[in-house]
């Protein structure tokens, strides 16, 4: 069976040893679980592409601000699913090799392995480095894929559709081009600053 009839996942192997048991690729027809898997906190059991529908209905929300204002897209899961079906095209016609393979490499390249958190210690604060999970390593890549695709596409000519291809192609060569690897090597510098 093809994700969306489409694209294989079959082939498709996760080489990060980290990141095998976060990301989950078990092929559908439609990726569409009504939110029955809610209750299961990993949030392993969803499929990784039905993760990016689902970031991409929340309009541009950056932590507790709103940096971009695009209330048209909230909750419209059939229009959200489309993006990602055309975006996956785009990047099948320009590389020729499988837009699923293309996507786990970009989430490999694109996830931080290093971050930096606050700790008190007698009355003041120091920053420290600590590794990051597999599991928010995920979240993290998929949310910096999203922003970096609505960054480009705000205001601008090109559509959400040709900014979230290519910031997942960017990603999957490493380029700093991309928001997520830019993000990452960022967050990895502070990290290396703090040790």
């Amino acid at each position: 069976m093809k994700i969306f009839g489409l694209f294989d996942a079959s082939e498709v192997r996760v080489e990060d040893p980290g990141m095998k048991k976060a990301i989950n690729l078990n092929a559908k027809l439609m990726l569409k679980s009504h939110g029955r898997i809610k209750w299961d906190p990993t949030r392993a059991k969803v499929n990784v592409v039905e993760r990016l529908i689902n970031l991409l209905q929340v309009p541009g929300s950056r932590g507790k601000k709103h940096k971009i204002i695009t209330g048209w897209i909230t909750g419209k899961q059939a229009r959200c699913t489309k993006i990602v079906i055309d975006a996956f095209k785009i990047i099948e016609e320009k590389t020729g090799e499988n837009p699923l393979k293309v996507f786990i490499r970009a989430i490999e390249n694109g996830a931080p392995r290093d971050e930096v958190t606050s700790i008190e210690y007698g009355g003041a604060k120091y920053p420290q480095a600590v590794d990051v999970s597999p599991r928010r390593r995920l979240n993290l890549v998929l949310r910096y894929f999203v922003n970096g695709a609505y960054d480009k596409a705000f205001n601008k000519k090109a559509t959400i559709v040709e900014t979230l291809a290519k910031e997942i192609m960017a990603a999957a060569e490493g380029s700093g081009e991309s928001y997520a690897v830019s993000k990452r090597n960022d967050a990895e510098k502070q990290a290396d600053a703090a040790r």
